[in-house]
């Protein structure tokens, strides 16, 4: 694997907090370019995620509205277990979740070694445009956590050995 990393901003702008991963990926991608990082806003389009995951991504970042039960702004790192997610969920053409995302990967002949979600605990997914001002809040903090996982994956990545081509 390469060691490429995609951030992936999902979610509804139009369900209130649920456009939350969507304004973490449009701010990310207004910062400087970090090699062998690609940051996209997918918004609702699950199809063209699960074909974006097909690149050879080592490490996928999923950031989303992710209701969890706490307080609205918590924000949570969560490691699904790769197989257990991507075996899990049919695809549903209308909605993007990350469990029929990466079903529809594996589906497609991909794998992602890795795969994180950051949420957001929202305060709202009713109909309207705009974060509420607790999850408004969280932004910078999920920026500063993305920033935080790139370089751990990119520093793993680097830990690795390099493998040996194999003489005939």
């Amino acid at each position: 694997m390469s060691g490429k990393v995609l951030v992936a901003g999902i979610g509804n702008i139009f369900l209130g907090d649920d456009g939350f991963g969507v304004e973490v990926a449009q701010r990310l991608a207004g910062q400087p370019a970090t090699a062998g990082v690609r940051v996209v806003d997918f918004g609702i389009r699950g199809l063209h995620l699960a074909y974006e995951l097909l690149d050879g991504y080592e490490t996928a970042i999923l950031v989303d509205a992710t209701p969890r039960g706490r307080p609205p702004g918590t924000l949570y790192v969560i490691e699904p277990e790769a197989e257990t997610v991507a075996d899990s969920q049919p695809f549903d053409a209308h909605s993007l979740n990350p469990e029929a995302v990466l079903a529809t990967m594996k589906t497609l002949g991909g794998r992602v070694d890795r795969v994180l979600v950051v949420g957001c605990e929202p305060a709202t997914v009713e109909e309207g445009i705009g974060l509420s001002a607790p999850v408004a809040e969280a932004v910078e903090r999920a920026i500063g956590l993305v920033h935080e996982l790139v370089a751990e994956a990119q520093a793993l990545a680097q830990a690795r050995p390099a493998t040996q081509p194999q003489e005939a």
